[in-house]
Parts: structure tokens; sequence; C-alpha cells
């Protein structure tokens, strides 16, 4: 199928090159053994964001990524809800470019859908190496506008 869209939901549009940000998405999931299905990532505000937590996750607090996931047989398949504000909040925290961390974040929910998990400590540190090995292939010049 190998459709990924991207959508903006209570914020500002930002310019990204969307096919660039996709051929870095497949190439991730192609790298990890698995099959490009059908993922949206919809860009949004912190506020949007919190609401969806206390909606769906009862978790009241405020995130950079909802991942919702439709995996089945290894096709990666979901919605990935990342809220803007908190990319810029983090990326100013990290000391980081706001492509940068977007791009990062946008990784982190592609590889829960892939199947790793975040919620212990060798698990976090799995993902941020996994997350630095493919942020390491990325020239985000190609990305901007």
């Amino acid at each position: 199928m190998n459709k990924i869209e991207v959508f903006f939901e209570d914020t500002k549009p930002f310019k990204i090159k969307k096919s660039v940000l996709k051929k870095y998405i497949i190439s991730l999931i192609s790298n990890e053994l698995k099959k490009t299905g059908s993922i949206t990532i919809i860009f949004c505000s912190d506020n949007y964001l919190l609401e969806m937590n206390k909606k769906y996750l009862e978790h009241d607090y405020f995130t950079d990524i909802i991942t919702f996931d439709y995996v089945e047989n290894d096709i990666i398949s979901g919605d990935l809800f990342i809220s803007v504000d908190r990319v810029k909040e983090n990326a100013e925290k990290f000391n980081t470019t706001f492509l940068n961390e977007l791009v990062r974040v946008i990784f982190h929910g592609v590889l829960h859908l892939a199947g790793y998990k975040d919620k212990t400590t060798p698990d976090q540190q799995l993902m941020r190496e996994k997350e630095n090995f493919y942020l390491s292939g990325v020239d985000l010049s190609e990305m901007e506008l």
C-alpha cells in the first residue's frame, strides 16, 4: 500500500518536503524488515494532544507524540499525533533544531509501530539508539523548503 499522509490540526502548518520525509520513513521500515502500510502523521497543538491523551489513554499530561498502532502481519500502519508545541520546546531544551527534533519524534512513533517499547530503562536506551541510528542517515537540508 505504501501510503503516508501528513495533516495539521489546531496548529499553523509549516513547510516540509513530505516526499523526502516519506522516503526516510519507508527506509526505516524496510530496514526493520517490515512493510509500509498506511501511516498518517497529524501535527497538532499541545492542547489538542492533551485532550487526546486524556480521552484515549487516560493520561493528564502533555506529551510530544501519541501513536495509534494498526499494525498487522508486519505491515506498519498507524496514526502519529505530534505536538508541534512540545517538539519546539524540546528542541530548545535539547539544544537542537526544530526539524531534527521533529524527525526524531516521527521516527520514535514509527519505531513504536515496528514493535519497540519505551517503558523500561533498557527499552528507552534501545529506542534512543535506534532513533540516533536512523537520524544519522538523514540529510535534514533535503527536507527544508
